[in-house]
């Protein structure tokens, strides 16, 4: 489908903040899972740009399938792959994924719905999901904006506090008093308490902004970016881990999924690869825009 380069650019352009450039750190000195290649510390120069304050909403992303007709990968094949905790007890048999039997391919999963037929529709107010890269393409075309290369993201996230693990600093998050972002509390997967006051998605403007102004840059929703997945210095072992992601693109931030017994990658330095045709009920976007 043919999208008009920037026909959308109007749309909550208002809703950004200026992010200053300069030579930025990419990578943590204090890496936790090196094999996906959070320690090896880089210095890119960038550019001033402006980012969306929140990730891009259900609302926004229906803004723009109303103006272009566009129409999802996860609704051309029918499916989408949603956590088993957000199912309605109704929900009709699923498939899980071997690997993470939590996930379960849900037919008729999409933007609009999802945790499928049945279930509650999406609020207007939180991050669209089961979005592909190649979506989040689509729709940045359209509002005249792009995805973030990983140093701009990890700088933005940041927010002016220099190699700290999150966007408020080092303090970790915990099961019981401290609650910064949207992650899992409790044992996973077999039970979240939802301390943090959510169970899965928040919405996308909710807990304290960091530095620069921008919500949830951990935590909430995985957010892609404009790389390939790569990972530098592989020692052996890595490599095998990684077999088979050529082709993959980064994503950066963790989700309401996370835990630190479990995904401990609601850290800005962590990072991991997805297809680029895959969409998932946990993950979403940002943009940014040049100045």
């Amino acid at each position: 489908m043919s999208i008009r380069q920037g026909s959308g650019a109007e749309v909550d352009r208002s809703k950004t903040v200026l992010i200053p450039g300069g030579a930025v750190q990419v990578g943590t000195r204090d890496p936790v899972i090196t094999a996906d290649g959070e320690g090896v510390v880089r210095r890119k120069r960038i550019a001033d740009f402006r980012m969306d304050a929140a990730c891009v909403t259900t609302r926004r992303f229906a803004a723009f399938v109303d103006s272009t007709g566009f129409v999802t990968e996860a609704e051309r094949l029918g499916s989408s792959f949603v956590f088993e905790g957000l199912l309605p007890a109704d929900a009709e048999p699923t498939r899980g994924v071997a690997a993470a039997p939590w996930w379960r391919e849900v037919e008729g999963a999409t933007w609009r719905s999802p945790a499928g037929p049945g279930a509650p529709l999406a609020d207007t107010d939180h991050p669209v999901t089961h979005v592909s890269w190649n979506d989040a393409q689509a729709f940045a075309r359209w509002a005249g904006g792009r995805l973030p290369t990983e140093a701009e993201w990890e700088h933005a996230a940041r927010g002016g506090l220099g190699d700290v693990r999150f966007p408020w600093g080092g303090q970790e998050p915990n099961d019981t008093d401290f609650f910064p972002c949207n992650i899992w509390q409790g044992r996973f997967p077999q039970f979240n308490s939802g301390a943090d006051g959510y169970i899965g998605p928040a919405p996308a403007q909710s807990f304290e902004p960091n530095g620069y102004g921008l919500y949830n840059m951990v935590g909430n929703v995985w957010e892609w970016t404009s790389e390939l997945f790569k990972v530098r210095s592989l020692s052996s072992s890595a490599r095998r881990q990684h077999k088979g992601k050529q082709g993959f693109r980064l994503s950066k931030g963790g989700s309401f999924l996370c835990h630190v017994s479990y995904c401990y990658r609601y850290r800005i330095a962590a990072r991991t690869g997805t297809s680029p045709d895959t969409s998932l009920g946990h993950h979403g976007f940002r943009l940014v825009y040049d100045t």
